[in-house]
Parts: structure tokens; C-alpha cells; sequence
């Protein structure tokens, strides 16, 4: 790593890539473009948290599919197929396991009016051209006995898959520092600009990291870094999720043996049951800016609607209640590559899909941070998007 004195005499390092921000997203472009022999380097004062620590961790590009979400679809499917080989390569460099499940997912309806929706979302992944079976409520129950008698049918996604998010950033945070990544456990302060160029950043502890490529990947936080100009300011927001874990006692497995989700009272409510026997439930949707206050609302709410559709939980040991913040966009889809301003990158915004798009927005980083240019899959998610020069465009007559 190089040094060097900066105009105020304090000491600064220099590296090819400087990304801000150590959460998996964080991680993961920080691997991949130390893999491609850049000099890489990671400003956090805590690696491996982030909103992956409070995630489920469900890849369901299926099951997940939205209204109006069709290009985001694309990026989706494209990240769960290379799931199992990134997986592979990831256990192999770090040693460690990552709790990645190919376990398959279940939506369920439980009356009437739900079982409508569900058969119109069923229509529409058909139409998408995605793989998904309907149902009886019968069949639902004979696949996960655990569930309310009063199911009244449900589509099964074998494709939607889950992982561990604390184990993946566990091994994320290991597969880096074998890749020779240096770690600088301090929160960026400010951005470096000079002339018309990103030069890195200074750290809260006064230090100053000159890089030659700064990626911002703050989640959450990446629009609230200092001396970033407004026009390429990120345009994300915290978005409140709160979370609750169960234990699933050996006297009681297997309870579920994929994820279960389902909309109830118009909340959507999820159960990711893992292999060590945790149960996570979740998630509230909160815009209540960077509050991360776990309510007894939040927690009361969630046990009620997961009552409704699994009657049992109520028997499990409540174990931890969590809150977290996503990354939020203003259309629900991640900010990728080269800004406006030369040196200066985002990895931000994945919203609910960070977990799942992880593997890809390593590959896409990489090639952006190595070739100044985006792969063809990964362009309709340029932070250009967002610029005031794109705004004319869209605002002007065809």
C-alpha cells in the first residue's frame, strides 16, 4: 500500500479501489476486484454488519416478483443462477460454510380474497416465463404439515432458495483478507475531491485514504457521506424492517422445511427455518427514517400474523428481536457503476434484494471498476438514471 502526505501533512494511504462500506455488498465488490489484482481497500469501523445482519436471507427472485419490476426480475434471475457457483468458490477461498439451502419456497393464501391475488401473481410468473405450481390447500398442508388448517391454497417455488447472511459476510469478511484486502475500521467522513476527480476519502479518526476508483457502499447511508456533489449524490433512504428469531427445539423438527410466507391483514409475513434450528420471522416495512427502535408493535404483529399462518410458533422459544435499515431507491432497484463524477462509483440501493443480489453486483463491480464500463445486464441500473441531465431527458416531448 502506498503512502504519502497529503496538502494538510496528515498521512495518507493510497490503493486502486477504496470501497466505503463493509457490508455484503461492501464485501463482495472488495473480493471480486482483488481477485482482478487491484490494490483494494475497505473503510468501516465494523465489517460484516450492515442490513445483512438483520436479513432473512431468502433468494427468491420468484416469489418475490413485483408489478413493474420486470427489469429488476432480469438482475434477480441472473444473480440466483450463479448462486451455487459463487457459494462453492466462496466456502472454498474462506473455509467456511455459508448456510446456503436449496430448500425451495412456499406462498400461501389464507382466505378468500388472498387466494385471488396469489392465483393472479401465479398468472403473472407464467407469464414472466418463471417456474412456479399451484397448489390445493390440501397440498400445501401435506408438503408442510405445521401450516393453519385454513390455508386455502399456495404456489410452490422450488427455485427460491435461501442463505445465512451473517455467515455469508462472515465468510465474505474472510475470503477478503486472504485476497489481501486491507481493512480500515473507521466510518468515512468526507470525500476526497480534487479538480474534477474522487481521490478517496478522510476518516473520521482525521485520516486520509487516497484511492484511484472510490466505490460507495454505504447502504443506507451512502447518500449522507460529506462532499459528495448533490448531482451524484445517491438518492436512497433507510427503510425500517424489524425482525424476530425463534429457536426450533429438537422435540419439535422438522417444523418447516423451506420458507413459508404469506399475505396477511395486507402485511406480508415470511419463515425461514434454518439447518442449526433458528426460525426467523419477518419483516415489518417502516418508513420512519433512521429509527431502528424494535417496538412491541413491530414484534406483536409479526407473531400474530406467523400465528395465523404456522399456529405452533406460539410454542417456540422467542430468542431475538431485531431492527434494521435498507437500502432504499427511489424505483426499488440498486444504483450500480460509474457516476457523474470520475473516481466515484456506487454499489447501493438493493432495497429487499441485497442478499440476493450479492453475487452479481460482485461480478458487475468488478468489471465497472476494471474497465470503466457496466456489463450489458447491469445498465439499466447506472446511478446515471437518477442524474438531473437524465431527468431532462425523460421531461423533454419524444
Amino acid at each position: 500500500m502506498q503512502s504519502s502526505q497529503n496538502e494538510t501533512g496528515a498521512r495518507s494511504t493510497g490503493s486502486d479501489v477504496l470501497v466505503v462500506g463493509g457490508g455484503i455488498i461492501g464485501l463482495v465488490t472488495a473480493w471480486r476486484a482483488a481477485q482482478r489484482g487491484l490494490r483494494t481497500a475497505v473503510a468501516d469501523p465494523a465489517p460484516g454488519g450492515g442490513a445483512a445482519w438483520v436479513a432473512a436471507g431468502m433468494l427468491a427472485a420468484v416469489t418475490e416478483l413485483h408489478y413493474g419490476e420486470q427489469t429488476l426480475l432480469a438482475l434477480n434471475l441472473a444473480s440466483a443462477a450463479r448462486y451455487p457457483d459463487f457459494v462453492a468458490e466462496l466456502e472454498a477461498e474462506s473455509g467456511q460454510d455459508t448456510g446456503y439451502r436449496a430448500c425451495g419456497a412456499l406462498s400461501v393464501a389464507l382466505d378468500a380474497d388472498d387466494r385471488a391475488q396469489l392465483r393472479e401473481l401465479h398468472a403473472f410468473q407464467q407469464r414472466s416465463g418463471l417456474s412456479s405450481e399451484w397448489l390445493t390447500g390440501r397440498e400445501c398442508r401435506r408438503l408442510e404439515p405445521m401450516l393453519a388448517p385454513g390455508v386455502r391454497g399456495g404456489l410452490r417455488v422450488d427455485g427460491d432458495h435461501q442463505i445465512d447472511p451473517r455467515r455469508l459476510a462472515a465468510a465474505l469478511m474472510t475470503a477478503c483478507e486472504r485476497a489481501g484486502v486491507v481493512f480500515h475500521r473507521s466510518w468515512a467522513e468526507r470525500l476526497r475531491v480534487e479538480g474534477d476527480r474522487a481521490t478517496g476519502v478522510v476518516l473520521a479518526d482525521g485520516r486520509a485514504l487516497g484511492a484511484d476508483r472510490t466505490v460507495l457502499a454505504g447502504g443506507s447511508l451512502s447518500g449522507k457521506l460529506d462532499g459528495v456533489p448533490g448531482d451524484v449524490l445517491p438518492p436512497v433512504r433507510p427503510v425500517k424492517g424489524q425482525v424476530l428469531r425463534l429457536t426450533v427445539p429438537r422435540a419439535y423438527a422438522p417444523f418447516l422445511s423451506r420458507t413459508v410466507r404469506a399475505v396477511v391483514r395486507g402485511s406480508h409475513v415470511y419463515l425461514v427455518p434454518r439447518e442449526n434450528g433458528d426460525l426467523v420471522v419477518g419483516a415489518t416495512s417502516e418508513e420512519l427514517g433512521w429509527d431502528t427502535t424494535v417496538t412491541a408493535g413491530g414484534v406483536y404483529e409479526l407473531l400474530r400474523d406467523a400465528h395465523e399462518l404456522v399456529p405452533g410458533i406460539t410454542e417456540l422459544p422467542l430468542t431475538e428481536t431485531l431492527a434494521g435499515l435498507r437500502p432504499g431507491s427511489p424505483d426499488n432497484a440498486p444504483l450500480l457503476g460509474p457516476t457523474a463524477l470520475p473516481g466515484l462509483h456506487l454499489a447501493t440501493g438493493h432495497y429487499r434484494n441485497g442478499v440476493l443480489l450479492t453475487p452479481v453486483t460482485g461480478d458487475v463491480m468488478a468489471t465497472a471498476l476494471t474497465t470503466g464500463e457496466l456489463p450489458a445486464e447491469a445498465r439499466p441500473f447506472t446511478p446515471l438514471r437518477f442524474s438531473p441531465a437524465a431527468s431532462v431527458r425523460q421531461e423533454q416531448p419524444a
